[in-house]
């Protein structure tokens, strides 16, 4: 089927999304891999992609666990440090996208509060997808089929019309279990040899 619309998550695909790094740097692996054994941060995270308040879910996270309320601390204190750098291949391909006049909308579990912030502060081409479906304000999440579902009843395109980036292998797999077409992304050229294959950009204008 043609394509008619391309989908981007945002998080390792147009954004670098890598907290064991940042805390890796600041408080050493040893201490990072005990923090993450004691504490499931990656949990408190999909409540915030899940639609809980940003700020709240994090320091409410940390005053229950005393020991690691600093480094907890971190999670919302120095969150663009950890949703960093853009991966600027991939800001590039959405811009040539659009450029050509191909629809592009965005699918991606992310909080509200935080979101906010890195489109007003960070990064401006947050803005500019056609569509933004984003799981904190709609309170569902990927891989989950619902978010899929409201995108598609949203967006009036076919399924099978669609094509799809992620980095997650479940958010993949849902998404082609509903007829979608997939790209399991692991890197920027990647991504654009499978949009050049495709027939929606040159090989210059993906580069």
């Amino acid at each position: 089927m043609t394509i008619e619309a391309v989908v981007f998550d945002i998080g390792n695909v147009l954004i670098e999304w890598q907290p064991e790094r940042y805390y890796d740097r600041v408080i050493g692996q040893d201490r990072r891999q005990a923090m993450f054994a004691a504490i499931d941060l990656h949990g408190m995270n999909d409540r915030i992609d899940r639609g809980e308040h940003f700020t709240e879910t994090i320091y409410d996270c940390a005053e229950a666990h005393p020991k690691w309320r600093d480094e907890i601390r971190m999670w919302h204190d120095n969150w663009i440090e950890m949703a960093a750098p853009a991966i600027p291949h991939s800001v590039r391909l959405l811009r040539a996208l659009r450029a050509k006049g191909v629809p592009v909308f965005a699918l991606s579990n992310f909080g509200v509060q935080n979101f906010a912030m890195a489109e007003a502060d960070h990064y401006p081409f947050l803005g500019e997808f056609d569509r933004r479906y984003i799981s904190g304000r709609m309170k569902m999440a990927k891989p989950d089929a619902d978010i899929y579902q409201a995108m598609e009843q949203d967006c009036g395109v076919a399924p099978g019309a669609l094509l799809f980036a992620d980095d997650r292998g479940d958010n993949i797999e849902t998404a082609r279990s509903r007829g979608w077409q997939t790209h399991l992304f692991t890197g920027p050229q990647g991504w654009a040899d499978r949009l050049v294959a495709a027939g929606l950009l040159t090989e210059s204008e993906a580069t």
